[in-house]
């Protein structure tokens, strides 16, 4: 029975392909899952496997056609390939394969006999792995290991600042550091190469190693046009550039799709200078982009200028003029932090409101129960209770618990409750995320928040502890005042700025009594939230 493979369904608005290669003639077994083609669309190059069984009876395609998808690239047929009864080659050349086979599985057999020698070195190179969305680059901080160290796998080897976090890096394989290619001070981009680790592996002796290559050599068929085709389909996978031994060094040759290599070079980039993110460090078309952005950004920001939220620096005259100065870098989470709070001042028209809660009977609950708290590993503070108190609110005014989408005119509104806390340390401020608030009792919370705020002082927060908050609180009652205007955390739309309470004389029913109250500064974007 005859069957049609045709060109299947590539992706949204994808409609036609070019056919780079043909991995299949007529009288070939195809399996289900088999790779028959590689083709090259205006977003990638696929490779296209079958989806039925038989043999191939027409290829109705060649190198360098345009197909469409649902175009009937082959046509099978069930049952067994025929041979030429007028040329018996191909059944002698099936009968020496058969043998062949049977020879060489004689073989591998024998080989696993061979007892193994000690342990030969084999030379990896560590990378430094994904850090996270639109995260490139990171300072090197402090290289925890040296040449001639020992390695366990998931063993801290580097401590590393990005814009958002500090960061332990943990090593992947097991063995003994032969070289420490970075240092600290560095700043250093995802995929390169941070350490080469000697690793051990077990070899045979040099007789099993003759026998193996010789079962490998009389594995192989005959020079044949099927040989040729089934050489030409390993080409595109990376063993084949160690087996045949370029003279161009494998590292240097840029594992990108001929589309990838050809959009580089039509926008003016070198590819082998991109650091790809995909499996075994391929370049995709996104990496090209990010690397070509990245290389406008630089040539666009002169050394004398600094870019937030769109506005450029003034010169600054030279202060040393009139006195001794001293001048530091700034850290990466402090550089992001000035970017992030000059794009969300001038971007969001913030409208400030403040008042005074009347605590009293809170903080007599507060002092109750604080001794409790304490002994689950946290500590109730005002902040704490405003946690849970804000969440309550923010279910009631749920445009407090959205985002604008100025892009496609819409507001998100979020169902889910994550507060952060602003923490100030030296090194920059930061917010740690308490998730699913909403869900969490008092001394939950406090043991949280107590956790949260040691970690981020001791510059041990994960990118995800500072993602996904709808609300912000900023606490000032440390260093006093009364009011103050808190900047939104973009793309949050509020903010409330705690200050230091106090004890005033408050005019209730007709008389004047002491009462403490907590002065509250909430920061709205007036885009969305009226008053």
């Amino acid at each position: 029975m005859k069957k049609e493979f045709k060109l299947p369904e590539l992706g949204e608005n994808i409609t036609t392909a070019d056919i780079l290669k043909v991995l299949v003639s007529s009288g070939d077994q195809v399996k289900q899952d088999q790779i028959i083609m590689e083709i090259e669309t205006d977003k990638a190059t696929i490779e296209v496997p079958s989806d039925i069984n038989g043999i191939v009876r027409e290829v109705l395609v060649k190198q360098g056609d345009k197909a469409k998808v649902g175009q009937t690239i082959l046509v099978l047929e069930d049952g067994a390939p025929e041979t030429d009864k007028t040329n018996d080659k191909p059944a002698k050349k099936s009968r020496v394969t058969e043998n062949k086979k049977a020879e060489a599985k004689e073989e591998s057999q024998k080989l696993r006999q061979v007892p193994s020698q000690p342990e030969k070195s084999s030379l990896v190179k560590f990378k430094l792995p994904e850090l996270g969305e639109n995260i490139h680059t990171a300072d090197v901080l402090a290289v925890k290991v040296s040449v001639g160290d020992k390695l366990n796998k998931d063993q801290i080897i580097l401590e590393i600042e990005t814009d958002k976090a500090t960061i332990e890096v943990p090593v992947d394989v097991s063995g003994i550091v032969a070289q420490v290619l970075v240092k600290a001070g560095d700043k250093i981009q995802v995929g390169q190469d941070v350490l080469t680790i000697e690793t051990a592996e077990l070899v045979s002796t040099p007789k099993a190693d003759k026998k193996k290559q010789k079962v490998q050599e009389e594995i192989k068929e005959p020079a044949t046009e099927e040989v040729e085709t089934e050489k030409e389909f390993k080409v595109s996978k990376p063993k084949v550039y160690i087996e045949e031994k370029p003279s161009i060094e494998p590292e240097k040759i840029a594992p990108a799709a001929p589309t990838v290599r050809r959009f580089a070079r039509e926008i003016g980039v070198d590819i082998n200078k991109v650091i790809g993110t995909g499996p075994g460090g391929r370049i995709s078309i996104n990496d090209v982009k990010t690397y070509s952005r990245e290389l406008n950004r630089q040539k666009e920001a002169k050394p004398e200028q600094r870019f937030f939220g769109g506005i450029v620096a003034e010169k600054l005259p030279d202060f040393s003029k009139w006195g001794a100065v001293e001048k530091k870098d700034m850290s990466n989470i402090r550089h992001k932090t000035a970017e992030h709070l000059s794009y969300a001042w001038v971007t969001v028209p913030h409208v400030t409101q403040s008042d005074k809660a009347d605590i009293t009977e809170l903080e007599r609950l507060r002092k109750m129960y604080s001794k409790h708290v304490e002994s689950a590993g946290g500590k109730l503070t005002v902040t704490a209770v405003l946690i849970k108190v804000i969440t309550s609110a923010l279910k009631a005014f749920p445009q407090f618990n959205s985002s604008l989408d100025l892009e496609n005119s819409s507001v998100i509104y979020k169902k889910y409750y994550n507060v952060g806390i602003a923490v100030d340390t030296e090194f920059g401020l930061l917010v740690p995320v308490i998730k699913n608030a909403d869900r969490k009792n008092i001394i939950e919370l406090s043991v949280e928040m107590t956790q949260l705020a040691e970690k981020a002082r001791k510059k041990k927060l994960s990118l995800e502890d500072m993602q996904g908050g709808t609300f912000t609180i900023t606490n000032l009652g440390g260093i006093g005042g009364t009011y103050f205007t808190p900047i939104i955390n973009s793309p949050e739309v509020a903010i409330l700025g705690v200050s230091r309470s106090s004890f005033e004389q408050v005019y209730i029913d007709g008389k004047f009594e002491t009462r403490l109250m907590l002065p509250l500064s909430l920061s709205y974007d007036h885009r969305i939230i009226d008053g």
